[in-house]
């Protein structure tokens, strides 16, 4: 393999995984792909090899401690980035649904090639913007979760994911120290997008991190009215 691995390898038996080689194979294979794709586009700030596997895959798989991902599940994962949390959870379940979701072509197209690179199946990656793809039929209210580590507001990701995910489905939010702020913040808009009082808020260990991480999670109970997601304009200066 061309990276040292051992930390990812380590870490996630820390969170209770089992690993194969060709796993780390295809982990050890994304390293080098957001490095090279990184030098012509900005993909992310962190390029030395240990702190992507620590920072975007330890944390990305650090969910794996707190729920059960089992079997053929759905997943969108909003405003995937360079594919965090999504890829990683979909190398170590592959057996689960999921869509990568990105409003920026580049992005997208770089999901695309990692995807054929790392012969990844049940994975589709869309460019759109989630407020316009939430309106689609096929994927309204289709999905047994939505992810986001995305740095926005909760009371912003919630117009986001929430419509996105089924009647008993989950919304789980990557969030830092301020989560129970932000949760507090966002329970009108968890109010009126389906998850009334079904929220919770569990810590996430992420193996060689010092930072706190918080997953904030939220349960669908009842069905988004359709009015939501607004237009992007609203959502941002005018959030539930």
């Amino acid at each position: 393999m061309e990276h040292d691995l051992s930390k990812l390898e380590m870490g996630i038996e820390e969170l209770g995984i089992e690993i194969t080689r060709e796993q780390l194979q295809k982990f050890d294979r994304y390293i080098a792909l957001l490095i090279q794709w990184n030098k012509v586009m900005n993909l992310t700030a962190i390029v030395e090899p240990e702190e992507i596997i620590v920072d975007h895959f330890l944390d990305s798989l650090s969910i794996l401690k707190e729920v059960k991902f089992e079997g053929t599940i759905s997943i969108i994962d909003v405003g995937t980035g360079a594919g965090f949390p999504g890829v990683p959870i979909k190398i170590m379940k592959p057996d689960i649904q999921i869509v990568l979701l990105d409003s920026l072509r580049k992005r997208t197209e770089f999901l695309s090639a990692l995807r054929d690179e790392l012969q990844l199946e049940d994975i589709e990656i869309i460019h759109s913007r989630a407020e316009d793809l939430a309106r689609k039929e096929e994927y309204r209210e289709h999905f047994d979760f939505a992810l986001s580590r995305a740095v926005a507001p909760l009371n912003i990701l919630a117009e986001y994911c929430m419509p996105f995910i089924k009647k008993g489905g989950l919304f789980i939010s990557y969030k830092g120290p301020a989560a129970q702020d932000e949760m507090e913040k966002a329970r009108k808009a968890m109010d009126i997008l389906g998850g009334k009082d079904a929220c919770s808020i569990k810590d996430a260990y992420v193996p060689y991190s010092d930072k706190t991480r918080k997953l904030i999670l939220v349960k669908k109970i009842t069905l988004s009215p359709k009015k939501y997601p607004r237009s992007p304009g609203k959502i941002k200066k005018s959030p539930l």
